[in-house]
């Protein structure tokens, strides 16, 4: 009887191991989970004011969160060796996507950023978030570190071909944030600082080329809105000028939810899209922005802890890889709505409405619970 009263006390080591034993075979870290939830629920709460409480959008966006939970869940039991080993063959699809892409693809604003499965569309480029930084740390884990030239030109070449269908799309924007995963997993493995300072080099000396020839005109033009958007106040500079209202206006505590007006009298465009945070500095204030930095930020600090602990280079690679993803697109996804970045077409990760994104991240926290959990005799 005295054995069974003590299992039963609050607080009982014992049960205490029996549920750290239950998440590890699960394959479930439990902070990154809650934290992921409660950035979602906050989400919702700031999408129901952003879209005028449709529930349509609440609804699509529950279905995408829920079927993203599950895809998370079942991408957590696949064994690391076995994504390591096989992660060549989504990034292959990803190709062939993209190359199809540009006969089949649907066109919107002049841009081919979308197939049509059916039942939704999606981009081909969100397979190329996940499958690039990954097979780039597969390669490069099996190879002496830092990378030799020949490593080094084999891995540009993974990270050039997908950009540079993406480029061709037209996605500047998306392209460079790929590359930008790509190239920190390079880093990561120790690429020497004479190359990185060799490649800024050359950046800086290309870059007018780069203006005049290799980019389109409404590009240049949302770089020349980003300094100066007044001068065209009710044409290129309309959306940033209105989403930096809406920002100043909201103050400490904000109008209070649902009382915005930038967006709820349709000042705002795409309001629950890609200028969703401009609603929520407005109706809940600095105060409301700073909650969400702070949920960012202990999603940040347990990625990296995760990546901290892993228990081989790949592991170690992907997950850092991953954490500057997510971070890079939340970071610019702000920067542009300040009127610090030029606009691209980039969504605020759990908040913003939207469904082949939703399921990109969700995925992508899979493998980062896949790596929490992974066992400690598995090799780099």
């Amino acid at each position: 009887m005295s054995t069974d009263f003590v299992r039963r006390l609050p607080g009982d080591p014992r049960g205490r191991t029996l549920m750290r034993t239950f998440l590890q075979r699960a394959h479930i870290d439990l902070p990154l989970l809650a934290l992921l939830i409660l950035t979602l629920g906050y989400g919702i709460f700031v999408l129901w004011s952003a879209s005028d409480g449709q529930l349509g959008y609440i609804k699509r966006q529950l279905t995408f969160a829920g079927m993203g939970f599950v895809g998370m869940l079942v991408v957590a039991q696949i064994p690391i060796p076995v994504i390591r080993r096989l992660i060549w063959i989504p990034y292959c699809i990803g190709l062939l996507l993209l190359v199809v892409l540009f006969f089949v693809g649907t066109e919107i604003n002049g841009a081919r950023r979308w197939l049509d499965a059916g039942i939704t569309s999606f981009q081909p480029s969100e397979i190329m978030k996940l499958a690039l930084p990954m097979l780039l740390a597969a390669y490069l884990s099996k190879r002496d570190m830092p990378p030799r030239f020949k490593h080094l030109a084999a891995s540009l070449l993974m990270i050039a071909v997908p950009v540079a269908l993406i480029v061709l799309q037209p996605d500047l924007g998306t392209s460079l944030l790929i590359a930008a995963s790509g190239l920190v997993v390079l880093f990561l493995a120790g690429l020497r600082w004479s190359y990185i300072f060799g490649a800024g080099f050359l950046a800086i000396i290309s870059a007018p080329l780069l203006w005049q020839f290799g980019l389109h005109d409404y590009q240049r033009e949302r770089v020349i809105t980003m300094f100066n958007p007044e001068a065209d106040r009710l044409g290129a500079g309309w959306n940033i000028i209105q989403s930096m209202a809406a920002i100043g206006s909201g103050g400490w505590s904000g109008k209070g939810w649902y009382l915005g007006t930038q967006s709820h009298l349709d000042f705002l465009p795409e309001s629950h899209t890609d200028f969703i945070i401009a609603v929520l500095a407005e109706e809940l204030g600095f105060r409301g922005v700073c909650i969400l930095l702070l949920l960012y930020s202990a999603i940040v600090a347990r990625g990296l802890w995760i990546s901290y602990t892993a228990k081989s280079n790949f592991s170690r690679m992907v997950a850092m890889a991953f954490v500057w993803t997510f971070f890079l697109y939340a970071f610019v996804n702000i920067a542009m709505v300040s009127g610090v970045l030029p606009v691209v077409g980039l969504p605020l990760p759990l908040i913003s409405y939207g469904g082949t994104a939703l399921l990109t991240l969700f995925a992508l926290f899979g493998v980062l619970m896949a790596i929490s959990t992974e066992e400690a005799t598995l090799k780099s």
